[in-house]
């Protein structure tokens, strides 16, 4: 998994040097190394995930006095160059505090800038050689390109004439054969054509011809070309003497890269796993919260069909408690949790985030013994029972206090008295040898051990009776019972059969067993009615608060209210009373004439209006109601409510027939509405300004901004078509002479839709493949008439 996540193969290196890590203070520089790098993703931080290259080959090569390197090679040393750079400046740029450790990685990592600026003059972004990367590379190339454009110029005319004669087939275009240009010629005409074969078809039915007439242009750019290469050479070895003092610095410098990338996918997992740092300690511990098996959390995690939740761990092993020993029903989920906690410590102690929740504690072992699976022999005449037994004779003599032991059915592969006994007698000594460890068995005489024996803990798999469901939950502290008994009987076993069974095992047992299951019930009953309370308890203390809250705002919102609402009423009282008084005043000083009276009552009318915005209902306009009558043909017409109009077509009963536009459409007469002429008239200035304001456009801006080449490498054919005849049409509309469209070679579909499409286009000329050096047919160069 981490491999997928490195970028490179400098991470993937350092996956393949991993290992279990036994120092203290090594181990928690790698841990903390991670979860700094988890934090740093988690933040969104830009920092810098591409152009992660291995250029160690290329390092070699370069190391060979002179020896030179090709452009994709500085192209490569460039731009992970650039990326060591920035990686270097975030850490440096980043807060004191936020990324210590993995600043302290860049110590000593040197990136000279004169050697990262020149390569950034002869090579760009995109892996190719600048022109002017030397006078004289300048020179070859524009001598190049002229002479290139006569030469299809050239070839352009007798192509042309090839054609009118019917000498070429049909659809014909140049092609380079041998790096020259030719004209594909039908066989039979073959001798009407002046020039040198160079090649022919499959099928002998078509030849190519380099006309007699472009054979100087063509031993020009060949002449050229040639020249161009020896001056690119040239350039690319006095590049890589530059570069070839800086060898050590850059060795490291790559070195610094891997681990980067090293690192960067471990965080990834950890995001990936969830996992988190527990606080670490020199000595053995193991004190884990809520810890998934890692593998089985990404597999539920990828089931969207059918989505599971890993039942999470609570595991403790402590000096007091450095043996727990787990028994529970089959398929109760025993030995995931004995997986989980080897791979978990297998996992930490290699320098990996745990999937353990917060708070989690965590020690370091000097070793993990492992007796899991059938390791029976036909070569070795070993058989099961065997095979365990030289485990155990392993663990014995090599198991010390700082070791992990984990062991799955204890026990299990011989007579099950003998088998018990041999199981308790090791387990005494691995006890009495202080290991640590986490051992599955279904024996009771080993759950009566660890049950008085000091260093020793139980441990049970929760199992539901009622349901015969594990759950899949560990309980620290008692034992666990199989179940065999029960599950015989609830699954339809014949009732002969497990009584018969049930004397046999004896009464003992049975009501060990009974014991456990009462137990296992009362417990479950018990969490299921804990879980209710304290749910119970949770929505009343959450109603209470939610009550007093809410009791708290309605009396301040209710003193505010009252406060403004007395303020404001006061305030209108007194001067609606001044208003009035001054009414009353007014009416006495005139004695009750008509107009004085009248004037005095409207002041008071919009006094009330104003202040107390009461606003008189205001009328709604009336439009000719349109009907079947006063409808006829050649009326203009608009639909309620929208601002375009129509013309009648026709009227039938209730239904028109409206022409809008060019399209005519069946409507109620009762939705239209009759409009003058002058309304007519307005409409249409409106629509005219909205024409105007929206078909604006810049053309001398949008020739500026215009590139002749086009990109359409990564594009689909249909979006690709659209592109194309949208820049198509840009470049007749500005008359430039040719275009450059960039498809790129894969299968060779894009290359076939554009052409086929640029031959249909009558202002294109011809339409052919670029020069090798310059893509070749990856690349279509088209002529305009």
């Amino acid at each position: 998994m981490l491999e997928t996540l490195c970028l490179s193969a400098l991470g993937r290196q350092f996956v393949g040097k991993m290992q279990f890590l036994t120092k203290y203070d090594q181990l928690q520089k790698l841990l903390q190394q991670t979860d700094e790098f988890r934090a740093l993703l988690n933040s969104g931080a830009d920092f810098p995930s591409q152009h992660y290259h291995d250029v160690h080959p290329h390092l070699v090569r370069a190391a060979l006095p002179g020896a030179y390197l090709d452009v994709p090679a500085f192209f490569a040393v460039k731009m992970s160059l650039r990326t060591i750079r920035q990686a270097l400046a975030f850490f440096t740029q980043a807060e004191e505090a936020l990324y210590p450790t993995l600043r302290l990685l860049g110590i000593g990592v040197q990136v000279d800038r004169n050697l990262l600026a020149a390569l950034d003059k002869v090579v760009n972004d995109e892996g190719q050689v600048y022109d002017n990367a030397s006078p004289l590379l300048s020179h070859l190339r524009q001598e190049l390109i002229a002479r290139q454009g006569q030469l299809r110029k050239q070839i352009a005319g007798v192509l042309r004439h090839a054609r009118e004669q019917g000498w070429v087939p049909e659809g014909a275009e140049p092609t380079i054969r041998g790096g020259r240009l030719v004209l594909p010629v039908v066989a039979e005409h073959k001798r009407r054509v002046r020039g040198l074969i160079h090649d022919e078809s499959a099928s002998g039915q078509t030849v190519f011809i380099e006309p007699e007439a472009v054979f100087e242009l063509n031993n020009d750019i060949k002449d050229l070309e040639n020249a161009y290469q020896r001056e690119l050479i040239r350039i690319l070895t006095a590049l890589t003497d530059q570069l070839r003092p800086h060898i050590p610095d850059l060795r490291k410098a790559y070195q610094y890269l891997g681990l980067l990338d090293f690192i960067r996918a471990k965080a990834l997992l950890a995001l990936r796993l969830e996992a988190t740092m527990p606080v670490l300690h020199p000595r053995p511990l193991v004190q884990w919260k809520q810890v998934r098996h890692p593998l089985l959390y990404l597999t539920f995690k990828e089931q969207k069909d059918n989505p599971r939740d890993v039942v999470p761990l609570d595991m403790e092993l402590n000096p007091e408690q450095r043996i727990l020993l787990i028994s529970g029903p089959n398929a109760g989920g025993k030995s995931v949790a004995m997986k989980t906690v080897g791979l978990v410590q297998y996992m930490l102690q290699c320098g990996l985030l745990i999937p353990a929740g917060d708070g989690s504690e965590a020690g370091m072992f000097d070793d993990v013994f492992l007796d899991i699976g059938d390791e029976q022999s036909l070569e070795n005449d070993l058989s099961t029972y065997s095979s365990h037994l030289l485990s155990m004779k392993q663990f014995l003599l090599f198991a010390g206090k700082r070791s992990l032991v984990l062991i799955d059915e204890f026990g299990t592969g011989t007579e099950p008295v003998l088998g018990g006994a041999i199981a308790e007698a090791v387990l005494n000594q691995l006890n009495q040898a202080r290991s640590f460890g986490v051992i599955t068995t279904h024996y009771t005489n080993l759950k009566n051990f660890a049950e008085r024996t000091q260093g020793i803990v139980n441990g049970a798999m929760r199992y539901d009776p009622e349901q015969l469901q594990p759950l899949y939950r560990l309980e620290i502290g008692k034992p666990g019972s199989s179940f065999a008994i029960e599950i015989a009987r609830k699954i339809g076993l014949p009732k002969q059969i497990v009584e018969q069974a049930t004397r046999l095992v004896g009464k003992d047992k049975i009501r060990y067993d009974q014991l456990l299951e009462g137990l296992e019930k009362e417990k479950t009953d018990l969490e299921q009615r804990t879980a209710e309370a304290a749910k119970q308890e949770r929505r009343l203390k959450k109603a209470a608060q939610d009550y007093q809250d809410l009791k708290r705002h309605l009396e301040d919102t209710q003193l505010e209210v009252l406060r403004e609402a007395k303020q404001k009423a006061k305030t209108l009282l007194k001067d609606t009373n001044q208003q009035i008084e001054a009414t009353i005043a007014e009416i006495r000083r005139n004695q009750a004439e008509k107009e004085q009276t009248k004037q005095a009552r409207e002041q008071l009318d919009t006094f009330v209006r104003e202040k107390l915005h009461i606003e008189p209902p205001k009328p709604r306009p009336t439009r000719e109601a349109a009907d079947a009558t006063n409808l006829k043909v050649g009326d203009k017409v608009a639909l309620l409510g929208q601002d375009g109009y129509g013309e009648i077509a026709s009227v039938k009963g209730k239904t028109a027939e409206v022409l809008f536009g060019g399209m005519k459409t069946l409507t109620k007469v009762s939705q239209l509405e009759k409009l003058s002429r002058a309304e007519v008239k307005e409409r249409e200035k409106k629509a005219e300004k909205a024409v105007y304001a929206s078909s604006g456009m810049d053309l001398t801006g949008r020739m500026a901004d215009f590139s002749p080449t086009l990109d359409l490498r990564g594009e689909r054919a249909e979006d690709a078509l659209q592109k194309v005849m949208a820049f198509v049409d840009d470049a007749i509309m500005f008359g430039l002479p040719e275009l450059k469209i960039l498809h790129g070679r894969g299968n060779g579909v894009l290359r076939q839709v554009v052409r086929d499409y640029l031959r249909s286009v009558r202002a294109i000329a011809s339409v052919g493949d670029e020069h090798a050096d310059r893509g070749g047919d990856g690349v279509t160069l088209a002529v305009l008439k």
